[in-house]
């Protein structure tokens, strides 16, 4: 059985009460937590990047990107696919510009490939399948003006014919032959 301790109890004669604790107020929860912040910016702390990282990396790129660890003045950054790992690597200058401008003493980047970031704009097969321009259950049934065959509504409104028709004019347009005076390879 555990003991209370003697701020919560109560003792009257013959009888001993147990008072609930007394309440922190808020505001020292508040000191110690800003107290925290600071410490993590003076000591150049990882948790110091993750609650900037948002404003330093940009609305478009810190939700696939996260600082996975900071070791002598170099950041290891994650990214959750190899395009946005890409994306890192071209703007790997304005993201070090951006570090040095929010107060972070950071000499160098590590930028690496790492899959436990949840990607919010990846999309699963069944959300592309339910809007699929060929669904005609969606999109409905219409006709093709180039054949005049019948055509889904969102192949029509993609490519302004049905898929035969534009495989057909892709496959035309990788056939055709290139122009002679810009193919110049000195053959010939």
């Amino acid at each position: 059985m555990a003991v209370a301790p003697d701020s919560q109890r109560r003792r009257l004669p013959g009888l001993e009460l147990l008072q609930a604790p007394q309440r922190k107020s808020p505001e020292q929860l508040k000191n110690c937590l800003g107290s925290l912040q600071r410490d993590w910016r003076r000591d150049d702390h990882l948790a110091a990047l993750w609650q900037d990282w948002p404003s330093i990396a940009g609305e478009r790129l810190a939700p696939h990107c996260r600082p996975l660890a900071l070791q002598r003045g170099i950041l290891t950054v994650g990214a959750s696919h190899p395009q946005w790992r890409q994306a890192l690597l071209y703007n790997r200058p304005q993201l070090l510009s951006a570090l040095t401008r929010a107060g972070h003493a950071i000499r160098d980047l590590r930028i690496q490939q790492h899959h436990a970031i949840a990607s919010p704009q990846l999309e699963d097969e069944a959300t592309i399948w339910a809007r699929h321009p060929s669904r005609i259950d969606v999109h409905g049934m219409g006709t093709c003006p180039s054949c005049q065959r019948p055509a889904p509504n969102g192949e029509i409104k993609l490519w302004e014919h049905c898929g035969f028709c534009h495989r057909q004019k892709l496959a035309e347009q990788l056939s055709e032959p290139l122009d002679p005076d810009q193919n110049r390879s000195g053959l010939g």
